[in-house]
């Protein structure tokens, strides 16, 4: 599904419009939608139909995957890094883009391994995290 279709608030968003007033389009039919679950989901023909224009084009998207392995550290540095690095994350990027941040540690290695999932600002940001973080615990 993905870029395929837009969410009411997504398509107040494109045309400046409060979601509540798109919600009604769907509702008086001048946007044509499906309802799944508890969302509307837009078609970009949907959105065109209501606009008179043509439907737009999805915008490129980058997405970057980072693995990460921290060698010899300790699982109470660990633990504190990856909770650092969950509490670095909240609220970064839009909602649709969250930045996605996993750690496992290696107890018989001393690894910490870190994947790091995200637009490439958040990703690069976190990287830079992680290595302050390192430095500052040598």
């Amino acid at each position: 599904m993905g870029s395929d279709y837009y969410t009411a608030e997504q398509v107040a968003e494109l045309l400046g419009l409060h979601v509540r007033t798109v919600r009604n389009y769907i509702q008086d039919g001048r946007l044509p939608a499906v309802r799944i679950g508890k969302q509307y989901r837009i078609t970009p023909d949907g959105l065109a139909a209501l606009t008179g224009g043509e439907a737009p084009t999805a915008a490129i998207r980058v997405d970057v995957t980072a693995i990460v392995d921290v060698e010899n550290i300790d699982e109470q540095t660990a633990s504190r890094l990856a909770l650092f690095l969950s509490t670095s994350a909240t609220g970064r990027g839009p909602s649709d883009r969250r930045l996605k941040i996993d750690t496992g540690y290696d107890e018989s290695a001393a690894t910490l391994k870190v994947v790091v999932i995200g637009g490439g600002g958040d990703t690069s940001e976190i990287l830079r995290l992680i290595d302050t973080f390192v430095e500052g615990s040598r």
